[in-house]
């Protein structure tokens, strides 16, 4: 059984060895390649077609939110994590339009990180406690929220866990129910929102543009 297939784009040495022997050193990832910058990566990742992308965004030229612009097209089954110092409401909006589907800060623990690659593969959208804090701010900030009428209470209370940047087991246990009980809601809510994740998800039902 091959690894998940990671590939890393960040400027700083340390931090992009760091990240790399760390997943190397675990046997459910594959580190495919690294990039020191967005116009390397943007040449490169089509050939490697990893699973994830570890993507920094304050890149020297070309940033990283503007490699994803450039990227996703051509990686259309890779998903795209940042991994930054930044907490500003904008660039963490920004990188998620960009087609970015979970976002990290770099003072997140190793453990939380590597559970969030995981929960990653299989269809979330991980983000730091912090990053989430945003989301539902400017969520909560948005007066549209009819959409949110059509679901059940239960899918109202794990669509709230997402906004806060709950993993699927962490909602399990918040909820007292089973992490399989946790994915068959999320299904149901992505049906009902005509959404593929949890990015599209919040948007769509807190009216979100």
């Amino acid at each position: 059984m091959t690894g998940i297939k990671i590939c890393i784009v960040e400027d700083l040495k340390e931090v992009r060895d760091g990240m790399a022997s760390l997943l190397t050193l675990d046997e459910r990832f594959e580190v495919l390649a690294t990039f020191p910058d967005a116009e390397k990566a943007t040449e490169e990742l089509p050939a490697w077609q990893p699973d994830i992308v570890i993507m920094d965004i304050n890149l020297p030229g070309m940033n990283g939110i503007e490699c994803i612009k450039k990227v996703k097209p051509q990686c259309p089954q890779s998903q795209f994590i940042m991994f930054t110092i930044y907490e500003d409401d904008e660039k963490v909006f920004e990188a998620l339009n960009a087609g970015a589907s979970g976002y990290l800060l770099k003072k997140t623990p190793l453990g939380k990180i590597t559970e969030s690659l995981l929960e990653l593969h299989e269809g979330g959208s991980p983000m730091s406690t912090q990053i989430a804090r945003k989301v539902i701010n400017r969520l909560r900030n948005n007066e549209s929220s009819g959409n949110i009428d059509m679901l059940s209470i239960r899918e109202n209370e794990i669509l709230q866990c997402l906004a806060t940047g709950l993993l699927y087991k962490e909602i399990a246990a918040k909820l007292s129910i089973s992490t399989g009980t946790v994915r068959q809601h999320i299904h149901r809510i992505y049906e009902k929102l005509h959404v593929q994740n949890r990015t599209e998800a919040l948007n769509k039902a807190f009216g979100k543009n």
